[in-house]
């Protein structure tokens, strides 16, 4: 069953719960729901992680954390799924959710340089906000969407296959 794979690989909550950074969020995390594995919970999760993810922001993780709260969904799921983007996606990613975001404001793509200062910030991440927004809470919706499906949907082939699997052996007795 889906929950069992999802219970051995996912941290305790016990030990997430004393995590430096989560204590942050102090008795809410206590909440049962999001430590519950469950079709709703991780499809949730997953969703939570994938749109918090895609936001050009700094701090992702704990914006997947504080939407997991408040949606009450799988809190290590959610906090897991937010790491794909990282370091090494970010350049990919974020170029991507620009390039969208300049095909649907139907502006012409601008050739920028990137340099991690301050007068690059007020100068030049002024010209490309606005596509880079839209095109990052487009590709988080849609990716949170797939991920809701994807989710429900292997969920319920597991457990088809595991219903079958007990049918087929409490038939061979």
């Amino acid at each position: 069953m889906p929950r069992k794979t999802l219970k051995r690989i996912l941290p305790d909550h016990k030990t997430m719960r004393e995590h430096p950074h989560l204590q942050k969020f102090g008795r809410r995390l206590a909440e049962p729901k999001l430590w519950h594995l469950n079709r709703r919970s991780v499809a949730g999760g997953l969703a939570l992680g994938l749109f918090s993810g895609f936001l050009p922001v700094v701090g992702q993780m704990f914006i997947a954390v504080a939407l997991a709260i408040f949606f009450r969904v799988s809190l290590p799921i959610a906090v897991i799924s937010s790491w794909f983007s990282n370091p090494l996606t970010y350049a990919p990613v974020f170029f991507f959710a620009y390039k969208l975001g300049v095909w649907i404001l139907q502006m012409p793509i601008e050739h920028h340089s990137f340099d991690l200062s301050w007068q690059w910030l007020t100068n030049e991440f002024l010209l490309i906000w606005q596509p880079l927004l839209l095109g990052s809470l487009i590709c988080g919706i849609i990716s949170a969407l797939l991920g809701i499906l994807f989710v429900r949907l292997l969920w319920r082939l597991m457990v088809i296959r595991n219903w079958l699997k007990r049918k087929q052996k409490n038939g061979k007795k």
